[in-house]
């Protein structure tokens, strides 16, 4: 195949003997706070290079430092032999650099076409030039296999895995000769994953740089040629993947062997604590019938849009249900709205935490206490004092990494923020937990966390209903699980009567067991 333009360098910028990228020393501090210290990395041309460590280990600094949105404070930058100290994310961008990040940088209500031609138009006599403009759209989605996507629709009506395509396109339009993906799957399914490393299989084909950021170990193996592991800002690793095992890149990253990446506390289900019988909302395609016990843990599967995200909303009053009611500890009552759920003992943990899930550019006092501010009240006045040491004791128990309880969200890892929007539904004195994806995009070390945090609540006698792409967590630490397909649920079983592939089919497939066709 003709080798895409985008993506093509510019001989008299590149010197073939020296690494397409060369980062050496590289040191970045906020404050007294080091966070970087004497990193080293290399990229060869047609490359797929993983970074990987926990969250806080400094890879996100690094990669905004490549990006030109943070300046390193000591320490250079090579691209292809030439020194880079781009002046901002748009100089690194004409410089041949670009960033997918876990939380997709597009405009909803702009199309494809001005998504993926935002800044670079191409432009004739101070006009834009659309007709140029389709003709280069039209070449990129070919080279990334996905001629259907219509530059006319608006980027808000894609699936998660299209929107990812129109943001890949974007960076090779640009001529992007270094790509970025920060948790590129932690949103997609696994159909969609597969397209994805076809298209960063083609990319690596033509020359193409990528640096790869994922806690995904297994699609790490597949998919990278080498590794480098920081913890604590430094470099703790890095060799060749085919040299290496998940086991050794989970010693790097966290500095230690970690026993069991499934922990299992011993707990029993027992009573019915939640049904629902009916239950639809507007944006569900069949009413769902499903039954939860006290102790247990129920893992939700199903393919990115079958309806599983859409089931814990309507339970939780999120969005408007057509028909159906939950009964909750023998008491009936209708989810109206997120108010009404959370009075009957539900909490909700949202897939999107950056935009439901969490105040971000609040505190972690406001964050961990406002859906429940009673204790802290007294003769209609509001204790700061008393909330904030509630807030302390909520960041020792869930270990939460964080400077005071005043430090903004924002500025914490992935991985602790999830543990802030937990320690919430924790404060609320939830009966139920619904969890959607409460692993997407955090390292090994606070995933075992989690796992073990549902396995406590379980045998403290509450219950957990927990949404999940990653099909080995649900096999490892739910009791039972349900899959969901085109909407509708259609299997319920014990977790240990599943394999991965059995809860592939069913997904994929929409195979029925009698029970749940029979509505028993």
């Amino acid at each position: 195949m003709e080798r895409l333009e985008s993506t093509a360098t510019s001989p008299d910028t590149t010197r073939p003997d020296k690494p397409l990228l060369n980062l050496t020393e590289i040191s970045k501090s906020f404050g007294h706070n080091p966070v970087l210290e004497a990193v080293d990395f290399d990229l060869q041309a047609g490359e797929v290079h993983a970074l990987l460590g926990e969250n806080g280990a400094g890879k996100s600094t690094l990669i905004k430092i490549l990006s030109g949105a943070y300046k390193p404070d000591s320490g250079r930058m090579f691209i292809s032999g030439i020194e880079y100290r781009p002046t901002g994310p748009l100089d690194g961008r004409r410089q041949g650099i670009a960033v997918i990040y876990q939380e997709l940088n597009l405009a909803p209500h702009l199309t494809v076409e001005e998504n993926i031609m935002l800044g670079q138009e191409e432009s004739r006599f101070g006009l834009v030039d659309r007709k140029k403009n389709r003709e280069k759209i039209k070449k990129v989605l070919e080279f990334l296999c996905h001629p259907e996507i219509s530059p006319d629709i608006p980027v808000r009506k894609l699936t998660v895995g299209a929107r990812q395509v129109v943001e890949i396109a974007r960076a090779l339009v640009s001529r992007a000769r270094i790509l970025v993906m920060d948790e590129p799957t932690s949103s997609l399914s696994q159909e969609d994953t597969r397209r994805l490393f076809e298209i960063i299989r083609k990319l690596r084909a033509e020359g193409t740089g990528i640096i790869y950021v994922s806690h995904f170990l297994e699609e790490v193996l597949e998919i990278a040629d080498r590794f480098t592991v920081l913890r604590d800002g430094r470099v703790a690793g890095r060799g060749l993947i085919r040299e290496t095992s998940v086991e050794e890149l989970i010693r790097l990253m966290i500095g230690r062997r970690i026993s069991e990446l499934f922990p299992r506390l011993p707990h029993q289900p027992g009573e019915i604590i939640l049904s629902c019988s009916g239950l639809q909302s507007v944006r569900m395609n069949r009413p769902v019938n499903l039954e939860l016990r006290r102790g247990e843990i129920l893992g939700v599967a199903g393919l990115v849009g079958a309806g599983r995200t859409e089931f814990l909303r309507a339970l939780f009053g999120l969005d408007k249900l057509e028909k159906g009611l939950a009964v909750m500890d023998g008491r009936k009552f209708r989810p109206s709205c997120p108010a009404v759920s959370i009075g009957r003992g539900l909490g909700m943990l949202s897939e999107d935490r950056q935009v439901e899930g969490l105040a971000v550019r609040m505190n972690l006092v406001d964050n961990l206490t406002l859906s429940r501010l009673k204790p802290y009240v007294s003769s209609g006045f509001l204790s700061g004092r008393r909330q904030r040491a509630a807030a302390s004791d909520w960041m020792r128990r869930l270990g939460i990494r964080a400077r005071t309880p005043e430090q903004k969200l924002w500025t914490l890892s992935g991985g602790n923020q999830q543990k802030v929007a937990l320690a919430r539904l924790l404060h609320q004195e939830a009966e139920v937990f619904l969890l959607d994806e409460p692993t997407r995009g955090i390292d090994v070390m606070s995933k075992a966390q989690i796992y073990e945090l549902m396995g406590r609540l379980a045998a403290d006698h509450k219950a957990v209903i927990f949404v999940s792409s990653y099909l080995p967590e649900l096999l490892g630490v739910a009791d039972r699980i349900a899959v969901f397909h085109r909407g509708q649920l259609v299997e319920v079983r014990p977790a240990s009567d599943w394999t991965e592939a059995e809860l592939m089919k069913a997904a994929v497939t929409g195979k029925e067991s009698e029970a749940v066709a029979t509505g028993e």
